[in-house]
């Protein structure tokens, strides 16, 4: 009865633990919409403990968490989640990441999300070598973003 208790207690604050460390790692799980008058949509991003900006939507309705990413081209899917995102590959084409030179798969991207700011038919790269999604220029170049200490502030013109 003892071992059967500990092993729920032990699973219990695994449960709790790897909670706070997606939110340290994801602060932006759930991202708020704010509709303003001048007819855009604004979300804001707070910067992980690492530096970076990292947040929760979707891609082709599948719940997807993207790593923002200026230096990228466009958004780079890895592999392994290209199946499940309903992304199909297309022409291969040679890369250059932070890893090295590969080979990538051109895919298009039919719908993406970031809480209600929405994006159709985006370019984007599957990729053998990578853990996260690289959120790229093929979607950034669509948006405004402006940066204040540890704030990312997004906006889409309607």
């Amino acid at each position: 009865m003892m071992v059967t208790s500990m092993v729920i207690g032990l699973g219990l604050l695994t449960y709790l633990f790897q909670g706070v460390i997606d939110t340290k790692n994801n602060p932006n799980q759930k991202i708020l919409t704010t509709h303003t008058s001048d007819k855009h949509l604004e979300i804001t991003l707070k910067r992980n403990r690492s530096g970076h900006y990292v947040g929760t939507g979707k891609i082709n309705g599948h719940k997807a968490v993207f790593l923002l990413d200026t230096g990228a081209t466009y958004v780079a899917i890895p592999e392994y989640l290209a199946q499940q995102l309903e992304l199909k590959k297309g022409r291969k084409i040679p890369i250059s990441t932070a890893n090295g030179r590969s080979t990538g798969y051109q895919t298009i991207i039919k719908k993406m999300s970031i809480g209600q700011i929405h994006l159709y038919n985006i370019k984007a790269i599957i990729t053998p070598n990578l853990e996260e999604i690289l959120l790229g220029m093929s979607v950034l170049k669509q948006l405004e973003f402006t940066q204040r200490g540890n704030m990312l502030t997004i906006r889409q013109y309607l």
